[in-house]
């Protein structure tokens, strides 16, 4: 053995590991994530020259991570058969770091937020963390180019290191001998190891072993080609990815070489495996680089909006050295994101198209989360293709209707699509807006959840036709459409003067809760209604406002009144007969907050429902009366 020599680590390297080892890492265990894919990358270098006809020491070696452990002296081994390191490269690549890089490292430590367990990784500084659990490391490394010797390193990293050239050739790669600090004894326990190799470093290309025992036995599909697989193969993949027993509703499989190379693995639960809060913060796709686990749940790969898919990423070009910017690292995830949500879209365009009852079981289960890409501008024409509601054309409340297949059932000339609020189909079907589209058979979109009204004003138009709720539309502009039930007797004039007098009546008796008492054109069955002035926004929006402004009031509306309804028309005769008569105050305000009642706006319904029992009382007297019984 030649003379051993001290050397002092550069500074900026000193400065590193004092922070590794005194400050940020509380996940200690990502040290050895680390050195297998700094295993894994030797192997891949010796495998590479081997291959293009390099002469290498050992060709016929295995290409492999082994690791030994000694639990009686607290010692852990990390052995690979790859490319291995001369003096010099030992000295480059152990005792020197890049400038910026360490400056750049040092800045994103020291930001509040900053996750430190993942910022090692992404760094290419991941051979220092060994000192987080290591007392003592000492390393023994052959290079695979003939002629060159064996060296030995040494250090406790605290201020330098020991290294000397050995005389005697030693096993082609690398081996690292590790002395654990007291308190991390457990990375001595061959179960603990493997649980960490399971966790971060299961799909390496290379076989690992511990203790003879090799742990990474499944296989790192998203590598393979997709037509070589099975469906079987990805449906196992999946139940060991995710822990679920039932097999994925959809598989997707990605490949791309430009303008971002990556490989994606990729699947749609069959239902729902979380709260809908919990996606907000709770969701995104495992990220690899070169088959290491980099980072859990990275949200940035994926859309808010498709956060139910579940799956993975890995991808070479994702930069590890200190010199790359996170700049530069977030426009690659951005163009990985663009890609993947392309991919998602138009898989469930396929699946909408081929398999519609495939498409109902997924928008049963994750429609809730899909909806939020009503925000997602750059995808508006497949997101609004993938929408589904359920409509008056429907027979019960689990049909499901696309708004293109909306547009082919329209009438002709009809230049809008209609919608309705509510939170049940019972709900809407006994909304008096409702009256009229049905009266004339134009069909209507049902909208059961706040977002959807939303959805549909983002989007705006679809084809050329209006997104419009019924609440908006003018009577008059559906003149042309039949009634089926065809016309309704007209008043007289007469009457219709009696109608004009009641209605001013009734405003009087309402006074300022309302801002007309008017004639209705679209009611059919219901004596009244509430109808917002022309600002725009509908009742249920309204009510989402008051919410989220914790605002009790009563926003004051148009009260329409059905002149054909035969309330009304007793009503009528009741006034002529007696303009101050009490029935017509006691009805007014029965039907003022009925129509309130239905709008959802009735804070309180003890004067409706002692209104409502003096009404019966009267009834059943008059009943009594009039069959004398």
């Amino acid at each position: 053995m030649t003379t051993t020599e001290n050397m002092d680590f550069q500074a900026e390297t000193q400065k590193l590991l004092n922070i590794i080892i005194h400050s940020i890492y509380t996940n200690k265990e990502i040290f050895l994530r680390e050195l297998i894919s700094n295993a894994s990358d030797a192997l891949d270098k010796v495998r590479f020259e081997i291959n293009r006809g390099t002469e290498v020491i050992e060709p016929e070696s295995n290409l492999e991570i082994r690791i030994s452990t000694d639990n009686e002296n607290q010692k852990i081994s990390v052995l690979d058969t790859g490319i291995g390191m001369s003096k010099d490269d030992i000295i480059a690549n152990l005792g020197t770091i890049a400038q910026s890089g360490t400056e750049e490292f040092l800045k994103q430590v020291s930001e509040k937020d900053a996750n430190p367990d993942n910022i090692i990784g992404r760094f290419g500084v991941g051979f220092y963390s060994v000192f987080m659990v290591a007392e003592e490391v000492n390393i023994v490394s052959q290079s695979a180019y003939p002629g060159t010797k064996p060296v030995t390193w040494t250090s406790d990293g605290m201020g330098g290191y020991q290294i000397a050239e050995i005389d005697e050739q030693q096993p082609r790669g690398t081996r690292i001998d590790i002395s654990l600090h007291k308190d991390c004894q457990e990375y001595a326990d061959k179960e603990r190891l493997k649980s960490i190799v399971q966790r971060h470093s299961n799909f390496v290309s290379f076989p690992i072993y511990i203790d003879d025992e090799q742990v990474n036995t499944i296989p790192a599909l998203w590598k393979e080609s997709k037509f070589n697989l099975t469906q079987e193969q990805y449906n196992e993949f999946y139940k060991f990815l995710t822990y679920e027993t039932n097999d994925p509703l959809e598989t997707v499989h990605i490949a791309v070489d430009a303008p971002v190379q990556f490989n994606s693995l990729l699947f749609i639960p069959p239902h729902s495996t979380a709260q809908f809060e919990t996606y907000i913060n709770d969701y995104g796709l495992d990220l690899y680089v070169n088959r290491v686990l980099i980072q859990r749940k990275n949200q940035d790969l994926l859309p808010q909006y498709l956060g139910f898919v579940q799956g993975v990423v890995d991808t070479e070009d994702l930069p590890l050295n200190l010199s790359r910017e996170a700049i530069q690292e977030n426009t690659l995830i951005k163009k990985i994101n663009t890609t993947i949500t392309k991919q998602i879209l138009s898989r469930l365009e396929q699946v909408a198209e081929k398999d519609p009852e495939r498409y109902k079981t997924f928008w049963t289960e994750h429609s809730k989360v899909f909806k939020l890409g009503y925000t997602d501008f750059g995808n508006k024409e497949k997101f609004t293709e993938l929408l589904r509601f359920n409509s008056s054309y429907n027979q019960s409340a689990e049909e499901l209707t696309s708004l293109n297949e909306y547009t082919q059932r329209m009438k002709s000339g009809q230049k809008e699509i209609y919608f309705l609020s509510g939170p049940s189909r019972e709900n809407i079907l006994s909304n008096p807006h409702l009256e009229m589209f049905t009266s004339k058979g134009l069909e209507v979109l049902f909208l059961y959840e706040p977002i959807d009204e939303f959805i549909l004003q983002s989007i705006g138009t679809y084809k050329d036709y209006s997104l419009t709720s019924v609440e908006h539309v003018d009577p008059d502009n559906l003149k042309d459409f039949v009634t089926k039930e065809g016309q309704k007797e007209e008043l007289s004039q007469e009457e219709g003067q009696d109608f004009d007098n009641l209605l001013k009546k009734m405003k009087d008796i309402l006074g300022d809760q309302v801002t007309e008492v008017r004639s209705s054109q679209r009611l059919n069955s219901s004596p009244a209604c509430l109808v917002n002035p022309e600002d725009g926004m509908t009742s249920q929006m309204k009510k989402i406002l008051h919410v989220m402004q914790k605002d009790t009031s009563i926003p004051k509306q148009i009260l329409e009144i059905n002149p054909n309804h035969s309330l009304t028309r007793n009503l009528i005769k009741t006034y002529k007969n007696n303009p101050e008569d009490d029935f017509i105050t006691n009805t007014t305000n029965q039907l003022f907050e009925t129509s309130l009642l239905q709008a959802g706006y009735l804070n309180d319904p003890q004067r409706l429902i002692q209104r409502n029992f003096n009404l019966l009382e009267n009834a059943s007297t008059w009943y009594t009366e009039l069959n004398q019984l």
